[in-house]
């Protein structure tokens, strides 16, 4: 009997991209089970690499665009049609995303979400009936206020004057009317995968949890905060819309608020995920599930992509095997929910420049050994 393993890695961050993970995977169980039926779904969490993760995995299409991006220069950004046609996704990142900002030059009182909102309104230029929206790695503290802009809400100053970008423009906001946004997003779908529950405003809030990382001293923090709290108070004035505690309101510097307010949905990017690329059907008469990602710790049981994989897999009665470059405690948990084994991928001890060199290398090496064993235990 043909034995069917589904390999759905994560990326290896700084190493290997998912797809490039699940194509050194399958290499390895073929060289160990010549006659083994693959199934290639790299994965991803709702972060950078979701997009790419899905056109894959639906057999869908890439598409270049130019948009604002979180400086105000034009930059090209691309968003993707899923294999159905009528699904776009697109990635914060590719537009308003960390990456495209130079460490001196980082400011979340500056950035913008405009670019986010501009690929969203290609999308539903080509005729996206549904959409899905990956939002992490964000450079931007804005409450989605460019996002709204570019998708065409009016946000204005006690002059009635258009809201100038950055969050630290948001102190001047005295008006929001979403009566203008484009009547497309009424008739569309939008999901917003998130892997945070944060709430815009306050200690566990965009500004004070993720500020830092994207440029903010302390004093940032506390006018950028002050100044989501006012773009909340606004909005809830304005539309009736309470998002100041919303769950994952605070997500990408606050774009989770704002596509709230457009009528998205916030959804575990993981689950998201696993139901786009059809896991629930793939997974089906496997004998395992291989999986993997750069680190596997006490953070890999909260919501992580090996966590859902192993939910989603046990309703199958499908055992999943993990690799990682790195492994420490925390994780054993998974143990419980029906993770079976955790293999690191490195050979002997090296610094962590070689680790992310070799970390193709090494995943094809630790894989074909285990698939070796399944094989033998299988008798295929």
């Amino acid at each position: 009997m043909t034995m069917k393993l589904v390999l759905a890695p994560d990326s290896f961050k700084e190493s290997l991209s998912a797809r490039a993970a699940a194509l050194a995977m399958e290499r390895a169980v073929r060289r160990a089970i010549p006659g083994a039926e693959t199934v290639l779904l790299p994965i991803a969490d709702g972060g950078e690499g979701t997009m790419a993760t899905l056109v894959f995995a639906t057999g869908g299409r890439m598409h270049r665009v130019e948009v604002t991006g979180p400086l105000g220069s034009r930059v090209a950004a691309r968003y993707g049609t899923l294999g159905d046609g009528a699904t776009a996704v697109v990635e914060m990142a590719e537009a308003s995303g960390l990456q495209l900002v130079p460490a001196e030059n980082r400011d979340p009182r500056a950035t913008t979400t405009r670019g986010t909102g501009e690929l969203i309104r290609h999308a539903l230029e080509r005729g996206a009936r549904s959409l899905i929206a990956a939002i992490g790695g964000s450079a931007t503290n804005d409450a989605g206020a460019g996002a709204l802009q570019a998708l065409g809400a009016g946000l204005f100053d006690e002059a009635g004057a258009p809201l100038g970008p950055g969050g630290g423009s948001l102190a001047r906001l005295a008006r929001i009317d979403l009566g203008t946004l484009d009547p497309r997003l009424a008739g569309a779908d939008l999901r917003v995968a998130c892997d945070v529950a944060n709430p815009l405003c306050g200690p566990d809030g965009a500004s004070a949890v993720f500020g830092p990382q994207k440029g903010a001293t302390p004093a940032m923090v506390a006018e950028l905060d002050a100044n989501l709290s006012r773009f909340a108070e606004v909005l809830r004035r304005d539309t009736g819309l309470d998002v100041r505690a919303a769950p994952g309101s605070g997500a990408a510097g606050g774009l989770g608020a704002a596509l709230l307010a457009c009528g998205g949905r916030l959804v575990p990017g993981i689950e998201l995920v696993l139901d786009a690329v059809a896991f629930d059907e793939k997974v089906q008469g496997a004998a395992a599930v291989l999986t993997g990602e750069g680190r596997i710790d006490a953070q890999t049981p909260r919501g992580k992509v090996i966590a859902g994989l192993v939910t989603r897999a046990k309703r199958a009665g499908v055992p999943v095997i993990a690799f990682a470059g790195s492994v420490e405690p925390g994780f054993e948990a998974l143990y419980d929910r029906g993770l079976l084994s955790v293999h690191c991928i490195l050979p002997r001890p090296v610094s962590l420049a070689e680790a992310l060199a070799s970390g193709e290398a090494n995943l094809e090496a630790a894989v074909f050994g285990v698939a070796r064993l399944l094989a033998r235990l299988e008798g295929a």
